[in-house]
């Protein structure tokens, strides 16, 4: 099980911690506003949070979620086309809840009262760039394989700050 996910906006990459040893190594989108706090800014939210719920367990991959609810629905192209406006959060949720009061909890600067999620997106929004509404998107493939090692309140550190040397070296 992974005790720490660090998302680093600066590389859009998700690394996973177990014991402060890097295990997983995920390229991820972040919000195109970039980062910030306020409730209605479109941005990813800094600082430390954890995983508040775990939602969709068991769902076909690519299966929509819409109010962290199942749809019945399968991502297609021919529902892409139907809905091109949509937002789209595919096969699980990972929903987040700020540690830091002030800063990414209570008031207009509450993450999870803005439902900012780790969540699945289609396979043609490209990862390593900003793009999302502000939560943080994953590969759906990436996220089945992240959604089991993640438990409750397992703790996810959002900054700014590029990897860390040591985390860029290449996993065994």
């Amino acid at each position: 099980m992974l005790d720490l996910l660090h998302i680093s906006l600066a590389d859009q990459c998700l690394y996973g911690f177990a014991d402060g040893q890097l295990l997983l190594r995920l390229p991820v989108s972040t919000a195109l506003n970039g980062p910030g706090e306020l409730n209605g800014s479109g941005c990813t939210p800094r600082g430390l949070h954890q995983v508040r719920a775990k939602i969709g367990g068991g769902l076909p991959s690519g299966a929509v979620l819409r109010g962290r609810r199942w749809t019945g629905e399968i991502w297609s192209s021919a529902l892409a086309a139907q809905f091109p406006d949509r937002d789209w959060i595919l096969t699980r949720i990972l929903w987040l809840s700020g540690c830091e009061p002030g800063r990414n909890r209570l008031g207009a600067v509450d993450t999870f009262r803005r439902y900012i999620y780790l969540h699945g997106t289609t396979d043609s929004e490209p990862m390593s760039v900003p793009r999302s509404h502000g939560c943080v998107r994953l590969r759906n493939a990436d996220l089945l394989l992240l959604f089991p090692l993640v438990p409750i309140h397992c703790a996810v550190q959002i900054d700014e700050a590029a990897c860390p040397e040591w985390a860029a070296t290449p996993l065994n």
